[in-house]
């Protein structure tokens, strides 16, 4: 069976079954009154359109993307060698990945779980968050080096490579906490983090494909499959949130195939709208503290009108399809750029 054929299906299948499962998912999550609460610090027209949307729809497409996943690698294993069977590292890398990602998404449904009973948005405190976030890494790297794929090498275009050493672990260990959060702090407005998540993978489904990792881009198009079927529900206005439980899965994907097809510099090139989402909320921090020490004042000075950056967007009076489109679109030259230099570095 040609390989296209299987990511094609995969993809689709990922896509029909998340589509699919809203129409179960929404009308349960609002049977068990499983709403999301709004922040009132956020946009003011936040608490008054969204508050008591469902949330936790993310299980809709890590059921999607696991699903047709497992199916897709199980196809690869039976049409013979030249694809995967249990001993190759091409299976472990794709299938520990892939339970990385389940564990942030299940890390994620105990936040979402808190704060539905609770009837508020504080879930998990930011310790609990860490720790299990930092269990899950561990695991994950003990997996890559108890089956002997573990390395501490960080490559960049132009053939340069840096080697870290035992620092290579707490180093990307706090590059995925990192983008992980990156990616759950882009679930702020409809249809945000669908569209760019859809675009980064879709660039790592080229890179992956450069690099002959047909397992890692299984994942990839799995995931866009999901995505986009999760965005026939979620696009403005959003019938239904992915909540932590989606956002943090996402971001274990996101992290997966970076690390998974040794592409660590690339993750943050393609996935640039996360790291400039987190970091614009690093900026207002350091801004705000700064400026108050210096002025004596109860009150800094704030860089933008709110962060993560997409509400100062909302402020400057962007609708969330303009958001959605232009963040979508900032993503799709920089996965762009990741792919032509994934060629520059890797291509044969």
């Amino acid at each position: 069976m040609n390989e296209t054929w299987i990511f094609v299906g995969a993809a689709l299948g990922s896509f029909a079954l998340t589509w699919l499962g809203g129409f179960w998912l929404i009308p349960l999550l609002h049977k068990l009154k499983y709403g999301q609460t709004i922040l009132d610090i956020g946009p003011k027209w936040h608490k008054a359109k969204k508050e008591g949307t469902a949330t936790m729809g993310g299980i809709s497409f890590i059921i999607g993307v696991t699903v047709c996943f497992t199916i897709g690698m199980m196809v690869f294993a039976k049409n013979g060698a030249n694809y995967v069977d249990t001993d190759k590292p091409e299976f472990i890398r794709a299938v520990s990945g892939m339970v990385m990602a389940l564990l942030f998404g299940l890390m994620g449904f105990l936040d979402d779980f808190i704060k539905v009973k609770k009837k508020h948005n504080e879930g998990l405190t930011w310790i609990q968050k860490i720790i299990f976030q930092v269990m899950i890494i561990a695991a994950y790297f003990a997996t890559m080096y108890i089956n002997g794929l573990s390395r501490t090498v960080i490559s960049f275009p132009g053939g340069l490579q840096w080697d870290l050493g035992l620092f290579y672990y707490p180093l990307v260990g706090l590059l995925i906490i990192y983008v992980v959060n990156a990616v759950n702090l882009t679930d702020g407005i409809d249809g945000l983090c669908s569209c760019v998540t859809t675009v980064y993978m879709i660039a790592f489904s080229v890179i992956t494909a450069v690099l002959g990792m047909f397992g890692q881009q299984l994942l990839a198009y799995c995931a866009a499959g999901g995505c986009i079927g999760f965005l026939t529900w979620n696009a403005p206005p959003a019938k239904v949130f992915m909540g932590d439980t989606g956002s943090m899965f996402l971001g274990g994907l996101v992290c997966a195939l970076g690390l998974g097809c040794n592409a660590e510099f690339l993750m943050v090139i393609a996935g640039i709208v996360y790291v400039l989402e987190a970091l614009s909320v690093v900026i207002q921090s350091t801004v705000f503290k700064i400026t108050r020490k210096i002025h004596h004042t109860k009150e800094g000075k704030r860089l933008f009108k709110m962060t993560p950056i997409h509400h100062h967007f909302e402020l400057s009076n962007w609708s969330e399809l303009k958001i959605d489109g232009v963040f979508s679109f900032v993503g799709l030259l920089f996965g762009g750029l990741a792919v032509l230099l994934a060629f520059s570095m890797f291509g044969k």
